[in-house]
């Protein structure tokens, strides 16, 4: 079977920082930090949680939160019971143009026993979030990593009539041909070797791409193209030398479809994006 993230998170990865590892009690703001996501793991207490991504809720069993996007939220917890939690930044590359980022809700909530297989890797994190190890930040920030993608298995399983990339990765037989697009995006990927890849007829394929994903499969590849090129910009790797690894038969076209994506040519995005952060 193709492995539907490898790719992916090959060309655009997260990284984790420790924000937080231990006892909590009263009330904690945490305002946006930049482009940063977060994922809160709660091990232990009650945590109300007032948030701009939607209602409070009440987390009374150990639970996890990603905020895949900046999210103002507020703990609300119990000053006698008190509660414990280790949290994380997470940083996108890419930030909002991160794949994974446009594909997930403003909000993921489920408790940890929804992770089923995970919970060896959830009980070495809250060892070492608690424990004074040496280097135990990096550890953790590793350890946050494994967790999300475990969120992400999790999501893609639980896909039901959402039109997305979570979906579409989901799909049996889609997700063969958003692999593939995904490993080797300069390929001459046309419909017809498209449904191939996928096992499935042409009409077949492109109806439920379309149904599936939100798009057509040429206006995925080309948007997936397109984050590619603006990858390698943030890089400072000249447009020239990026044609080739997308697929375009030239510079100009190129340019003619990244304006077509972005509404300004690349280097009028480049100008605006700046480097890529150290």
């Amino acid at each position: 079977m193709t492995d539907r993230l490898e790719a992916l998170l090959a060309h655009f990865p997260v990284r984790a920082s420790i924000l937080h590892a231990g006892a909590l009690c009263g009330i904690h703001e945490l305002p946006p930090r930049g482009t940063l996501g977060q994922l809160h793991l709660v091990r232990r207490g009650t945590v109300v949680v007032h948030h701009a991504a939607g209602k409070p809720i009440t987390l009374t069993e150990p639970s996890l939160l990603l905020y895949p996007r900046p999210c103002a939220h507020r703990f609300v917890i119990d000053d006698r019971e008190g509660a414990e939690l280790a949290c994380a930044d997470l940083a996108f590359d890419g930030a909002a143009e991160h794949p994974l980022v446009a594909a997930l809700p403003d909000l993921v909530c489920l408790p940890l026993d929804q992770l089923g297989s995970a919970r060896p890797l959830l009980d070495l994190l809250f060892e070492e979030a608690f424990d004074q190890r040496c280097g135990r930040g990096e550890v953790l920030a590793r350890l946050f990593e494994l967790v999300l993608i475990q969120v992400l298995r999790h999501q893609m399983e639980g896909q039901r009539g959402q039109a997305g990339l979570m979906s579409g990765l989901a799909h049996p037989r889609l997700r063969r041909a958003i692999t593939a697009m995904h490993e080797r995006p300069r390929d001459d990927w046309t419909l017809e070797a498209l449904a191939a890849t996928a096992g499935m007829s042409r009409s077949s394929f492109a109806q439920t791409f379309r149904s599936t994903v939100g798009n057509t499969p040429g206006e995925y590849l080309q948007r997936w193209r397109i984050l590619l090129v603006q990858k390698g910009l943030r890089s400072g790797k000249p447009l020239k030398l990026l044609v080739d690894d997308v697929g375009y038969a030239s510079e100009s076209a190129l340019s003619r479809a990244f304006k077509a994506q972005v509404g300004v040519s690349p280097r009028q995005w480049r100008g605006q994006a700046g480097p890529s952060p150290p």
